[in-house]
């Protein structure tokens, strides 16, 4: 699936997207995998409340399942202004 990674969660991790070959069942186990890799990506899922996920363009929590996904992005709240 490929993983998308938008302000500073892009900064931190260094790559705006990469496909990620996993056997999470939900976003949850997928940030897990993801936070074992590397300390960039620790300091990037450090805080999940300070993130939000959307699964093919779709906002969702991060208990959603993955099964059929094929689109993962991790970004910080929006504010408006």
């Amino acid at each position: 699936m490929e993983v998308l990674y938008f302000a500073w969660v892009r900064e931190r991790i260094g790559l705006p997207r990469e496909t990620v070959e996993t056997g999470a069942a939900t976003v949850r186990e997928l940030v897990e995998e993801l936070r074992a890799r590397e300390d960039r990506y620790e300091a990037a899922f450090a805080d999940l409340s300070a993130l939000r996920v959307a699964l093919d363009q779709e906002l969702r929590d991060f208990d959603a399942p993955l099964e059929g996904v094929r689109e993962v992005a991790f970004f910080p709240p929006m504010t408006g202004g």
